[in-house]
């Protein structure tokens, strides 16, 4: 009879080890189990650690809390400016209501990527290049909420959506480098025509310098020479200043003492030209009477004799003439030349005056 009681109690034990082997479930930390008990949901979500199910008549399904990273395949899509671009995005989401992520979606997961890639695509085609290059934080604001409206009543929360990579044409890719070249050159240009602007003022601030100072000009040429000559792969032209010639060529002549400039005396006034008398006209000689030969009381004369005679007295009075009218000729010459001098010193004195000085100091001065 023990024996029967003993054989009874570890048959008995035997199936309550069955049915608890199954009929006990674990559920992890980060997981919930839901219980379908003959397929209808029965009282709350199963916490993490050991529990019991009836075999046969309830099924334990266990979803997971951790958030999930979701990619979102590439998605071709034309934007609002006609550019056709490829996009790629992440979804980070996770379940935070176990029962009506198993019983009002069939497949969360792919429920969340369907809709995430639709969304992905409107965003797209209500959005320009520009945007999706340079304000992906807005789009990704957009993209998160078109995706977390429905997946509310799935017991899903989106935690964040990231724009990946946006694949552009090759065409796109040349045009958009020529237009930051085109934009890099006219920065360039601006910043070059700056320094310009800059560095005129400050070479006309040092000519205005030196121009009060000759010598800085000479000290600068120098500096010049020097960067210049650092470099051995040129040839170097020296200008070689005139005025350093000159005071060589001084200093080896010897030296002379410089006579004093004699005042320039002023010029008297000329006096007025008196006129001048105008000649009397000779008076023309009488000829001479012929002697007849054979008057008495004079000798006679052949008539060649008396010819002769008469042209040697018409032509003297002639000859004593002509230096009297050259003299007075000259003098009238010379006292015009005097009055047109004194005219020129009334007129530009100071002019005058200054070629008399000059004149007088290159005679003074050796060679």
């Amino acid at each position: 009879m023990l024996q029967e009681l003993l054989g009874a109690a570890a048959a008995v034990a035997a199936g309550a080890a069955v049915y608890l082997g199954a009929a006990a479930r674990v559920v992890k930390q980060y997981e919930r189990g839901v219980v379908l008990r003959l397929g209808r949901l029965h009282g709350d979500v199963r916490a993490p650690g050991l529990t019991l199910v009836i075999p046969a008549v309830d099924r334990l399904r266990k979803v997971n809390l951790q958030i999930v990273t979701m990619p979102i395949p590439g998605q071709e899509g034309i934007t609002r400016d006609n550019v056709t671009v490829r996009v790629d995005a992440v979804v980070y989401f996770r379940v935070v209501d176990a029962a009506a992520a198993i019983i009002n979606v069939e497949d969360y997961r792919f429920a969340v990527s369907q809709m995430a890639q639709t969304s992905l695509r409107s965003i797209i085609g209500k959005s320009e290049l520009d945007d999706l290059l340079s304000n992906r934080e807005k789009l990704n604001e957009g993209l998160e909420l078109m995706i977390d409206s429905p997946a509310v009543g799935w017991g899903v929360q989106i935690d964040r959506v990231e724009i990946k990579d946006v694949s552009l044409p090759d065409t796109m890719k040349r045009s958009m480098a020529r237009q930051a070249e085109a934009d890099r050159e006219r920065r360039a240009r601006i910043i070059n025509a700056d320094a310009e602007l800059q560095a005129s003022k400050k070479l006309a601030e040092a000519a205005k310098e030196m121009s009060e100072q000759p010598a800085a000009l000479q000290l600068r040429l120098l500096q010049t020479v020097v960067a210049v000559a650092a470099e051995k792969n040129s040839t170097l032209v020296l200008p070689f200043p005139v005025e350093l010639l000159r005071f060589l060529e001084k200093a080896q002549q010897p030296a002379q003492p410089v006579q004093p400039v004699q005042p320039v005396q002023p010029v008297q006034p000329m006096q007025p030209v008196q006129p001048v008398e105008p000649v009397e006209p000779m008076q023309p000689v009488e000829p001479m009477q012929q002697v007849q030969a054979g008057q008495p009381g004079q000798p006679g004369q052949p008539a060649q004799q008396v010819q002769a005679v008469q042209r040697e007295q018409a032509a003297q009075p002639n000859q004593e003439a002509q230096p009297v009218q050259q003299e007075r000729a000259a003098q009238t010459n010379q006292q015009a030349r005097a009055a047109q001098q004194a005219q020129a010193m009334q007129q530009e004195p100071s002019g005058l005056m200054e070629e008399l000085v000059e004149e007088s100091l290159s005679r003074q001065q050796p060679g």
